[in-house]
């Protein structure tokens, strides 16, 4: 039975993605850490819990021995909004602990690593619509020149020790079970929240800023699915494109009017608007459905709706 290990399991990615592997493969073997002193609410008492840097080498290394980690699922980062407010901290956290993370599998011969990249390595030269697997990259945040240094260094550490890391790049993840963490897609998130509570919500994005997005339960699936499948079906050792819908905030304004009909939106964009400005607005995810079969679940509608359904209950 593989021993799995999450870096950064307090994230938005990382509750959920904690609960399925547990799920998957039993609470038990599924080590959760984050730099908290305790665990995410969601994550509390429900499996091993371990209060750990990602950038402490040494401590992740003793980590893995110790407890016979197989694969390890490396998710903490500084994301796009949080990075540029601090460069070189965000380069030393994204890239010092990724390099850890190779050297370790490679060291301690584990089977597989995750590794998550971004729709944030396209830059405004990328061609936006229907942007493809392999084209022009030339980010213009710390944190896409770091997923996209990421994704070479993970291709190198395949082509030369053979190991097996595997990645996927994220459009705008959306969630009602744990909170975003900084990134320029967050307002898809926020809008639920205010919706709900205020029935009106402030943007930092303009109303036609078009954006790829994903719903949560999507890309927790996708991950699995793509680290279950045979090591034959994995064709690119740097980054799939994964893509589910494409909407701007008007869009998303208007599905949760029929919802909420006294709910209003208002639009003050700020220094985020200018990254938005530099990602596509949509993706070609081809690949991903042809190599490892890859097929999304939600639109629009269907995600407002269990947004909308789940956080009122909550």
């Amino acid at each position: 039975m593989d021993k799995i290990l999450i870096l950064g399991a307090g994230g938005q990615i990382g509750v959920e993605l904690a609960m399925a592997l547990r799920k998957a493969y039993g609470d038990d073997n599924v080590i959760a850490t984050d730099l908290k002193d305790e665990p995410h609410p969601l994550l509390k008492d429900k499996g091993p819990y371990l209060k750990l840097d990602a950038l402490d080498a040494n401590a992740l290394l003793d980590v893995v021995k110790k407890n016979g980690i197989t694969q390890i699922y490396h998710l903490a980062a500084l994301l796009s909004a949080t990075g540029e407010k601090d460069p070189k901290r965000a380069w030393d956290i994204n890239m010092r602990s990724l390099l850890d993370v190779l050297d370790i599998a490679v060291q301690e011969k584990l089977s597989k690593i995750y590794w998550p990249s971004s729709i944030a390595v396209f830059g405004p030269t990328t061609p936006r619509e229907a942007t493809p697997q392999q084209t022009i990259i030339e980010p213009r945040t710390v944190y896409g020149i770091s997923k996209y240094a990421g994704e070479l260094w993970c291709q190198y550490y395949n082509q030369r020790w053979g190991l097996d890391v595997r990645s996927l790049r994220y459009p705008g993840l959306i969630s009602w079970k744990s909170a975003p963490g900084g990134g320029t897609t967050d307002y898809a998130v926020e809008i639920y929240h205010e919706a709900l509570k205020n029935k009106h919500y402030t943007c930092f994005l303009k109303e036609d800023t078009y954006l790829p997005m994903m719903y949560m339960d999507d890309a927790i699936r996708g991950t699995i699915e793509l680290m279950e499948a045979p090591m034959d079906n994995i064709k690119t050792r740097m980054s799939y494109n994964i893509s589910a819908m494409s909407f701007s905030p008007k869009e998303i304004a208007e599905t949760i009017k029929y919802h909420i009909p006294e709910f209003k939106i208002d639009y003050a964009p700020d220094f985020r608007q200018a990254i938005a400005d530099g990602w596509p607005k949509s993706i070609d995810d081809r690949a991903a459905r042809g190599d490892w079969g890859w097929q999304h679940e939600f639109g629009l509608d269907k995600m407002t709706h269990d947004m909308l359904t789940h956080l009122k209950e909550g």
